[in-house]
């Protein structure tokens, strides 16, 4: 009896995956394919809340869009890309379109992630698949170890900026994102406050 092999590109197995797993985010990252399964309700309302505080700060009149789970190509690799949980991005970002559902990473000013059982991903890989693509601010609400780190000044391929922000603190956001905004831990980290 032969036995017939198909192989498949990981972009393949990614498009595959997707369909197969609805709900999960499925993302490559330094060509190893990712699969994380669907948030949890404070990881959900700490987005939600982030949609309000960019609201409130004038995001839209300040030529900024604010979405989440859009698609980043990253340079690391032909089929690179990542889903980040919540971006600001410029207005014009639909002009930037690589391919599939991702955009190119110039558009991009403020990238977040709330971390959940990738953990690992967003303060290890993702941490320097964003600096490579020059992502200006990278923003995560470390659940795992209860504090908030943010990432500034990419410069050839990782962030030279780390400063981590403990519970009952805000974090500044750099004015360079377009506005004026300070984050709670708390909320960054628990979602609502109730």
């Amino acid at each position: 009896m032969a036995v017939i092999q198909h192989e498949i590109t990981i972009a393949d197995a990614a498009d595959r995956l997707s369909k197969e797993l609805p709900g999960h985010r499925v993302e490559i990252l330094q060509g190893r394919l990712t699969v994380t399964p669907p948030a949890d309700g404070p990881h959900a309302e700490s987005l939600m809340w982030l949609g309000e505080e960019f609201f409130t700060a004038g995001a839209r009149q300040a030529g900024l869009k604010y979405l989440q789970a859009i698609g980043l190509w990253l340079p690391s690799g032909a089929d690179d890309h990542a889903i980040p949980d919540f971006s600001v991005l410029d207005a014009d970002y639909r002009d930037a379109h690589v391919t599939k559902n991702c955009y190119a990473p110039h558009v991009f000013r403020l990238v977040v992630e709330v971390t959940s059982s990738n953990w690992s991903d967003d303060l290890g890989t993702k941490v320097d698949c964003y600096a490579q693509a020059g992502i200006p601010v990278y923003l995560v609400a470390d659940r795992r170890h209860d504090e908030a780190v943010l990432y500034t000044d990419p410069r050839g391929g990782e962030y030279r900026s780390r400063k981590a922000f403990k519970r009952g603190t805000s974090v500044p956001l750099p004015e360079s994102i377009g506005i004026s905004l300070e984050l709670s831990v708390d909320r960054l980290l628990d979602g609502d406050e109730d």
